[in-house]
């Protein structure tokens, strides 16, 4: 279910499913070897590794972070030596056991390396963030590979707190009706009312009912409203920083439609919880674990972008593997709440050609692939947008995912296409596929099955007339670029995610695994039921995520 933002959750029990102690366990995390290590660390002359896990260690982490530019600068056996020396280069065995005293293998996120890095100690980017999203992959890969199995998030006991008092949206209209209806009536029935000339959902500009009341129009804006920080709520943000459809000055019409919804906030009593109701304590959302992973497939992801940056010009590729393909944001484009980027027209974040160019030489090997996205498209009226493209231009590219009304692209230059990517496989025609909502979307090639796509985890049944087909015509000058082309001519609209790419082609069981985990700012919340089991640390435990920066899914 979709909530509106609030302070503080609780759940109310109708059965309870009870968690004894919460010293272990949790969703299991999928961990994946690395594609392909750093190549700036000296060649490797010392000792050969002891056992199967030193070598995993070596693949997977050793040789990413003994490079001069990351950790091989201070945590080596040479100068300045500082311990621990997990970094030194002579002896693999000795740099293994000293990273043991800095990594969680079953809880990498938590790794006391990790949260040093990400504390601001050393990062090699701008973002600490990023530098520590990329050492707890690395940490994940080893884990993973080592072990043969996933990894288990640590479930530990939150704080205890009781259920307060918050402000609820009213079962009736009336008050919306007065205060912040009048303005989406006025200025957004034209796009935003099933008796538009091209109705857009949500219908928050829909005419008055039969009885008179803007009951349907109510329950369309909700999801739009922050009652306790209305300065969050989307309407005032469309108008305020991504100036859509202003209707005079948009930050006057941003003020004005602030003040409604200020104004109708203002007209609700803080209620307390239904005595009646058996309820858990209550948590924040920062109280819940971060479900780092989640069960996702990573084994062959060569470029990785989960946004959780949050703020400046730089989209980080958070695969771990060299050279980072980081992108520029450029145009209007802003963060999204819970990871994420909006992109409006005229908007892209792309990479450079020379950092792109790995995606070419890892993909050229293997000469199958898979793009990855989470993505919400802004309208069902697009032609010729594109969300992702790793291209020169309008007219010639080596694969791009796009949008044409309700129907996902797929365009992909082989052996069998033009130097464009056509024919482009399509979703069906009238089968409405994509929706203006958050969707999964998945393209893979392989030369025996040609192109396939799926979304939402589930394959679209359309025939690629291109298989068997080879990608030796591809070209390594091109950039990847999200949210339009190159050259700034294919805007798209939208919200993006989460993107990756594969550089062999998801099976349907690994798209629909990657669909089941979910994406963006997830955790595990565990909702305390003790006083009502008599049980201590009694559980239940539910997975929520910030949706977008104005609701939560769980």
């Amino acid at each position: 279910m979709k909530l509106v933002r609030n302070v503080s959750f609780s759940i109310a029990l109708a059965a309870l499913a009870a968690l004894g102690g919460c010293s272990s366990g949790g969703a299991p995390t999928t961990a994946a070897p690395a594609v392909a290590p750093t190549s700036q660390a000296n060649a490797y002359t010392g000792p050969a590794p002891a056992t199967a896990d030193v070598q995993a260690f070596a693949v997977s982490f050793w040789n990413n972070v003994r490079s001069q530019n990351r950790c091989g600068q201070c945590h080596n056996a040479t100068s300045p030596a500082q311990m621990p020396n997990f970094a030194r280069s002579d002896d693999v065995n000795l740099a293994y056991a000293q990273a043991n005293t800095v990594v969680d293998l079953q809880n990498p996120s938590q790794s006391k390396l990790v949260l040093k890095v990400a504390g601001g100690h050393n990062c090699w980017l701008a973002d600490n963030n990023a530098c520590a999203q990329i050492l707890t992959t690395w940490i994940s890969n080893w884990a993973g590979a080592a072990s043969g199995t996933g990894t288990k998030v640590k479930l530990t006991a939150p704080p205890v707190r009781t259920v307060g008092q918050s402000i609820n949206f009213p079962a009736s209209a009336a008050d919306f009706q007065q205060t912040v209806y009048p303005l989406l009536w006025a200025h957004c029935s034209r796009c935003h009312s099933p008796a538009a000339a091209v109705p857009q959902s949500p219908y928050f500009a829909a005419p008055l009912d039969a009885d008179g009341s803007a009951t349907t129009a109510y329950q369309n804006a909700i999801a739009k409203i922050d009652l306790n920080t209305p300065t969050n709520s989307r309407f005032y943000v469309r108008l305020a920083t991504e100036s859509h459809n202003c209707w005079d000055v948009c930050s006057n019409d941003a003020a004005q439609m602030l003040a409604a919804i200020q104004q109708f906030a203002g007209m609700l009593t803080p209620t307390s919880i239904d005595p009646a109701l058996v309820v858990s304590k209550a948590l924040l959302l920062s109280d819940g674990i971060v479900a780092s992973g989640n069960s996702r497939f990573d084994q062959n992801v060569i470029a990785k972008y989960e946004f959780q940056t949050g703020s400046g010009t730089v989209a980080y590729d958070t695969s771990g593997v060299d050279p980072a393909a980081d992108m520029t944001l450029s145009g209007p484009v802003t963060w999204a709440g819970g990871w994420g980027i909006n992109v409006a027209p005229g908007g892209k974040a792309q990479a450079s050609t020379g950092a792109s160019k790995k995606i070419y030489d890892l993909i050229e090997s293997t000469g199958e692939f898979s793009i990855e996205a989470w993505v919400a498209p802004a309208s069902l009226n697009a032609n010729n947008s594109y969300m992702v493209s790793y291209s020169g231009g309008d007219s010639a590219r080596n694969f791009t995912l796009g949008q044409t009304n309700q129907n996902y692209d797929f365009m992909l230059r082989n052996s069998l296409s033009d130097l464009n990517g056509m024919p482009q496989l399509a979703t069906p025609d009238g089968a409405n596929v994509l929706q203006a909502a958050l969707q999964h979307v998945v393209l893979t090639y392989d030369p025996v099955n040609g192109r396939r796509l799926y979304v939402n985890g589930q394959q679209i049944p359309v025939t690629d007339p291109q298989a068997g087909g080879t990608l030796a015509n591809w070209d390594s000058s091109f950039a990847l670029v999200l949210g339009n082309e190159v050259s700034g001519d294919r805007s798209w609209s939208g919200l993006i995610k989460f993107v990756a790419i594969h550089d062999r082609a998801l099976t349907p069981a690994q798209v629909l695994q990657n669909y089941q985990a979910g994406v963006g700012q997830r955790y595990f919340m565990l909702f305390d039921v003790s006083a009502v089991t008599g049980v201590p640390q009694s559980y239940v435990m539910f997975t929520v995520s910030q949706y977008d920066s104005y609701s939560y899914l769980f």
